[in-house]
């Protein structure tokens, strides 16, 4: 299994920072829409790898930032991951360019309508609820969902 960590950074003009990733053809997340982050290294807390992860894709150095939940994703193709799920609304620097795809600041309320996970449109609702911290299990057979959990109880589709 694997620790990885994904932030939502948001800006003044009610817009959120995403990566459209077209770059790698063998990229798990091929032409998805997705927030910011990547694999722990050796040691690191998840606010570590957060802040590193964000500088290496974006040149952002995150100012303000929460911790809001941790996905647990179980595939029939891929190793479970423990993704610890971050929002942001506060950094310093300038964009620069993403080896794993586009940057574009997307409006928030066409985030949602973008091509992405079925599972993250769950944690997105969350989210922009402002829910409390929360544990969310997203089970996939290939690119489909079969099952979500959300603090043990399952979330029926």
């Amino acid at each position: 299994m694997r620790n990885t960590t994904l932030c939502y950074i948001h800006n003044d003009r009610r817009q959120t920072l995403l990566i459209h990733r077209v770059k790698e053809e063998n990229d798990l997340n091929h032409d998805k829409w997705i927030g910011v982050g990547g694999k722990f290294e050796d040691k690191e807390s998840p606010e570590e790898c957060l802040l590193r992860e964000v500088k290496e894709e974006t040149g952002l150095t995150l100012t303000a930032y929460r911790y809001r939940g941790i996905v647990t994703f179980v595939s029939n193709e891929w190793e479970t991951e423990y993704m610890h799920l971050f929002t942001a609304d506060g950094f310093t620097g300038e964009l620069t360019r993403c080896d794993e795809g586009v940057l574009e600041w997307v409006d928030d309320d066409k985030v949602t309508a973008l091509p992405t996970w079925e599972g993250d449109r769950i944690f997105l609702r969350l989210l922009n609820e402002d829910a409390p911290f929360f544990s969310l299990k997203l089970v996939y057979a290939g690119d489909t969902l079969t099952y979500a959990a959300l603090d043990g109880k399952e979330i029926k589709q």
